[in-house]
This record gives structure tokens, sequence and C-alpha cells, in this order.
């Protein structure tokens, strides 16, 4: 064989193994929203006793690698990551942060059914951790007392679709729930962890 046909021959087989690499990663990007439940405050200063969470802009990051196809289904290793930068808090007691913002890591297992085809709707779940950044201001006024920085385990529970209508690029749409401990509020709620529910539109990109 001449030096031209195995230069040839290298090229093409190098070609080959980066397309098939190339199904195996992907990165996304997706902007939404976090909600909160509204809780309850155990011995109130004012009435209502509720504490509201707003609904804020948030954002999610993923990586997930594909391990191993099985007929329709796709098992893949991920690493969500979702932030809200800052949640406003409404109550009517004093002394509360004026606001949190939080950061969930949760390195995760997801299924997707239908792997490879245009539509690809997936479940996910896993765990890791989870940091609350509380206000160094109260919600009427003074400087906050108490911790501005709160680190917990969080366990992620999630589900989405993937649309690929192009080869290498595509859209999701998730919904995740990132179950955690509480932030530090300076009052008491009888809850020990609660649910951040992060819904999000995107876009994914295989490589």
């Amino acid at each position: 064989m001449s030096a031209k046909r195995l230069a040839i021959l290298i090229v093409f087989l190098c070609v080959f193994a980066l397309s098939s690499f190339a199904q195996v990663n992907e990165v996304s990007v997706t902007v939404g929203r976090t909600f909160v439940s509204t809780q309850t405050i155990q011995n109130p200063t004012m009435l209502p006793a509720t504490l509201h969470f707003a609904n804020e802009e948030s954002f999610a990051f993923n990586y997930g690698r594909l391990l191993k196809n099985h007929g329709m289904f796709g098992l893949s290793a991920e690493l969500p990551v979702a932030i809200y930068p800052r949640m406003d808090l409404s109550t009517p007691s004093h002394g509360i942060p004026k606001d949190i913002g939080a950061l969930f890591i949760t390195p995760s297992a997801r299924v997707n059914f239908f792997a490879g085809e245009a539509l690809s709707p997936w479940v996910s779940v896993g765990g890791g951790y989870a940091r609350f950044r509380e206000a160094s201001k109260l919600n009427f006024y003074g400087d906050n007392p108490g911790p501005t920085g709160t680190n917990t385990a969080a366990i992620q529970f999630g589900a989405g679709l993937d649309v690929w209508p192009w080869s290498h690029w595509g859209i999701r749409t998730e919904a995740r729930d990132f179950y955690s401990g509480v932030p530090d509020l300076n009052l008491k709620t009888g809850n020990s962890r609660q649910h951040n529910y992060y819904v999000g539109i995107g876009v994914i990109r295989r490589f």
C-alpha cells in the first residue's frame, strides 16, 4: 500500500472514530424558574404565619456521557448543576433574610427512552450537594445576625424531553426536584427538608 493510500486510510479511520465518539457526550444549558412551596411559621411574631418564596429565574447546566445502549433504552451518567441566584422571601414576621440563593450539584443516572431518536423522553435520579446563600440584610431593616451560608445534602429526581431537529443540536425541556435541607432563616417552620422544583427549557449539544 502506498504512503498516500495509507494516509487516506488513517484519515478515514480517524474521522470514523471521531464521529462515533461524537455521540457519546452531551452538554445542555436551560433557563427557567424554581418553585418552593409556602411554609408555615412556628410561633410567629405576626399573622398570617406564612413564609412565601418568590418564583425566581433560574439556570441549569448539565454534562452527560452515554454508558450503554440496550434496545430502545440508553443509560447515561450526568452531572446536573442548577442555580437560582436570588429568591425573595415574603412574610409579615420580622428578622428573616430578605432573600436567598442556591446552588445544587447532583451526580445522577439518566435513562433515555427511544435513545438516538428525534424525540427522546427521559428520567433521572441522583444525589449530591446543595448550598444556600442567605442575605446579609434582613427583610425589614438591619443586618442578618444568622449564617449567610448553609451546606446540605440534596437528592435529585428529574424528567424531561430531548428533541433533536439536527444531528448534534437539540432542544431540552426538563423538570427536576432538588430535595434538600433548608436554609437558615432565623425562624422555625417545622421542616428539615424542602422541595426545590426547577422547570426549564434550553439547548443541548452532543459531541
